[in-house]
């Protein structure tokens, strides 16, 4: 590097260390600043002995019991994350009264002001680095926060946003300046994440409202969902300056795309809407779908349904298919469904007396429901093997999964029927040999 004539960003940085080396010789040689120093000192040891004494007091109040778990306990238990924060509050605090008889005294507070951005500089730092658990906050916090503090407590704040003020980027037709730039990222991602945590919070509120039936819950949660962050898309447009009129282009040609390429995704998101009203499937149903798929509705979104399969599958159904194709829900949150079990006995039994003994075998089961029909043992077929006949009960729930009704009901009937001694007969079959004459011989191939 060429130090006789070097860069300007280095020539710059030489001039600003320069001018901090004066002002530190200034101080050394201020009784002014002597004494500002001494304040603060005063004012942090201070605030040590007062954070100690009252450190203990707050966490004792702000500690709820364990098992309480209702909004003013987590209330509680978040105020107390901010405890850290007292020295450095108190020690900022203090060192502002300092400043202000420093000024009324000498006229000038330069050394406790610095000092006093210096504690809020470590008030910040122990917020992002021990008290902010969210990823995007403390992310936000440690390449946006702790960096502008650190510059406030230098004094360069203005200087820095000055120059990215003055530094214009050019865009086709529009320009715009690094500060609007970096402003509009901030606060469109603080804005949206308050919107993300505040749908969240909407959404638990309204899914642990039992009272309400499913599917008016479901759309609730996404009518509350649509109207929080339209909001904070108007909110955020508001903060950066943005006219709402100015998106009228964007708008219409958004509204083309919709029409055209995004045809599917709006007929996906109209169809949810329509789900959502009507109420005909909504999270928790076992719906088998026109293809022969099953599983049972875990989440609904803007564009699909996702069903669960009893094998641990997730099946992702866009919302249009359950209005254009058949869907069979079975479940309708817990309605009773039919079933039947089939079974066979001998010729040789007394076919009569089948039916009462398996009816009320069946209807011993705890499962079985007598309403809206107790268990009915009708007969079939006259079969090859044996009298075939089926017995038709009720339940609430599923065939399948955790749920095996037929299998627990086969198991009656077979112990009902060994008790009874009816044979169950197995598949039979009977052959008739003619026998051939002694002056026959078989043919040879």
């Amino acid at each position: 590097m060429n130090w006789d004539n070097p860069p300007p960003i280095v020539r710059q940085a030489l001039e600003y260390g320069l001018q901090g080396w004066e002002i530190s010789k200034g101080w050394l040689v201020s009784p002014a600043a002597w004494s500002q120093f001494a304040l603060l000192i005063v004012a942090y040891l201070l605030a040590i002995l007062i954070s100690r004494r009252i450190n203990p007091v707050l966490r004792r109040w702000l500690t709820p019991p364990p098992e309480q778990e209702h909004t003013v306990a987590r209330t509680r238990r978040l105020v107390l994350a901010f405890v850290p924060l007292v020295l450095p509050l108190l020690a900022y605090a203090l060192t502002g009264v300092g400043e202000s008889v420093t000024r009324s005294i000498f006229g000038s507070g330069a050394v406790i002001a610095f000092g006093k951005r210096v504690f809020l500089f470590l008030a910040v730092r122990i917020l992002v680095q021990n008290i902010l658990t969210d990823p995007f906050l403390k992310v936000l916090g440690r390449y946006v926060l702790i960096p502008v503090a650190a510059l406030y407590a230098l004094g360069l704040l203005d200087l820095v946003t000055a120059k990215l003020a003055a530094t214009v980027v050019p865009l086709g037709n529009m320009s715009f300046d690094l500060l609007w730039l970096i402003k509009a990222i901030v606060v469109g991602g603080v804005v949206f994440w308050l919107g993300r945590w505040s749908n969240d919070q909407t959404g638990n509120y309204i899914h642990a409202r039992q009272e309400m039936p499913p599917a008016t819950r479901q759309l609730a949660a996404k009518a509350a969902e649509i109207a929080i962050f339209g909001v904070a898309f108007l909110v955020l447009m508001n903060i950066l300056g943005i006219s709402l009129t100015s998106l009228a282009v964007l708008g219409g040609a958004i509204g083309v795309g919709l029409g055209f390429g995004l045809q599917k995704i709006a007929s996906n998101f109209i169809s949810g809407v329509i789900l959502l009203l009507e109420g005909q499937a909504t999270v928790g149903d076992y719906v088998e779908l026109d293809n022969g798929e099953a599983g049972t509705i875990v989440k609904t979104t803007a564009r699909a349904m996702i069903l669960e399969t009893f094998d641990g599958r997730w099946i992702v159904v866009p919302n249009e298919d359950f209005i254009t194709t058949r869907v069979v829900n079975y479940s309708d949150q817990g309605s009773a469904n039919r079933y039947e079990a089939p079974f066979s006995v001998s010729y040789d039994t007394d076919i009569n007396k089948i039916p009462a003994m398996v009816e009320q075998a069946v209807s011993a089961l705890p499962f079985i429901l007598q309403d809206p029909e107790g268990p009915d043992c009708e007969l079939r077929a006259f079969g090859d093997s044996g009298v075939e006949f089926a017995v038709e009960f009720w339940v609430n729930g599923i065939d399948d999964g955790v749920n095996k009704f037929t299998p627990q009901v086969l198991f009656a009937i077979w112990n009902v029927l060994k008790d009874n001694n009816i044979e169950i007969p197995f598949p039979q079959r009977v052959v008739h040999h003619v026998g051939l004459d002694k002056g026959h011989a078989l043919p040879t191939p």
